[in-house]
């Protein structure tokens, strides 16, 4: 294609990116490329075009010429275009939707959903926390989302605010990356590096035994502790020490960080940090059930309205 131009190692190029320069815009299979919209653990992400019916799309890529021997090439691209497939048969009001995966010269690519709003670490810090009732109408709508997905035999694997979007004027929340923590898990073991950080994961994963859904609510119980408190439950001044910590020791109790916490909070964060997966929630609706429980005990002009979510039940 005269219009697609590719920069990748073969070319010099380390990155393996598009070259977004004058002249006619780049293409990825039948997208044309817009513009650069930021940068993953693998690739970068792109705003795209569908021409056929104008549909406006973010263009995630994969450069696994960069993260993988030649070798190993044929089998990464299977297993990525069956999660692909995977995560696109998911249909959930509360997960990102994927139109289309395929290959264009070097890069591998998902074209999905293009979400307004930011991702969770932008909430995360002291100083910039979210209103609780929001934190807890955000992570209650993820639980309702993990609970669909693992219901379908798909398990998420790198569940952290990086992956969830909240999109604050329409109160929208969606869930990102199914499927792409099985290849980038791929390239650590090749690599010896870790692909981003093990500070969400479940000690069960960070061992390498088989994980299942609840795993996924760990994550997720980290992902509540540190919008509720501005600070991880587990850290370590070294990737050993850290996967050590999560591992063995108990997380310090996040109203120690957060005195304005309520017990529920606490009993929630508790219960979803068990070491244990049998002492954890078993599935996600108990934990969607429980964190809008929890919301409801909170001063009524104090919560959200919590949109395309069902009633608790006492």
């Amino acid at each position: 294609m005269l219009d697609t131009m590719i920069f990748n190692e073969s070319h010099g190029h380390p990155r393996g990116k598009l070259f977004l320069g004058a002249g006619a815009k780049p293409t990825l299979g039948r997208y044309q490329v817009e513009k650069e919209l930021g940068k993953g653990a693998m690739g970068v992400v792109y705003l795209g075009r569908d021409p056929t019916i104008g549909r406006v799309v973010a263009i995630k890529t994969l450069a696994f010429s960069r993260e993988f021997a030649p070798g190993e090439l044929k089998e990464i691209k299977e297993r990525f275009f069956r999660e692909a497939e995977t995560a696109g048969r998911l249909a959930h009001p509360n997960i990102v939707t994927i139109y289309d995966a395929g290959e264009d010269h070097d890069l591998a690519y998902i074209a999905m959903e293009l979400l307004k709003g930011k991702d969770l670490t932008s909430y995360i810090n002291p100083g910039e926390l979210l209103p609780l009732p929001t934190a807890l109408s955000i992570i209650a709508r993820v639980a309702d989302a993990l609970a669909y997905a693992h219901r379908n035999n798909v398990i998420h694997r790198d569940v952290k605010p990086a992956n969830i979007m909240w999109e604050p004027d329409a109160d929208s929340v969606k869930v990102t990356d199914f499927g792409i923590a099985r290849i980038t898990d791929l390239s650590k073991t090749r690599t010896g590096m870790v692909l981003g950080t093990p500070s969400y994961m479940s000690p069960e994963q960070l061992s390498g035994k088989k994980v299942d859904g609840r795993s996924d609510l760990f994550s997720l119980g980290t992902t509540l502790y540190q919008l509720g408190c501005g600070s991880l439950p587990f850290q370590g001044d070294s990737m050993a020490q850290l996967m050590f910590r999560i591992a063995n020791e108990p997380h310090p109790d996040v109203r120690t960080r957060n005195a304005a916490l309520p017990a529920c909070v606490a009993a929630i964060v508790n219960r979803a940090l068990a070491k244990d997966p049998e002492s954890r929630y078993q599935d996600g609706e108990q934990m969607a059930k429980a964190l809008r429980l929890c919301l409801q005990s909170l001063s009524p002009a104090g919560r959200p309205t919590l949109v395309g979510a069902p009633a608790a039940s006492a």
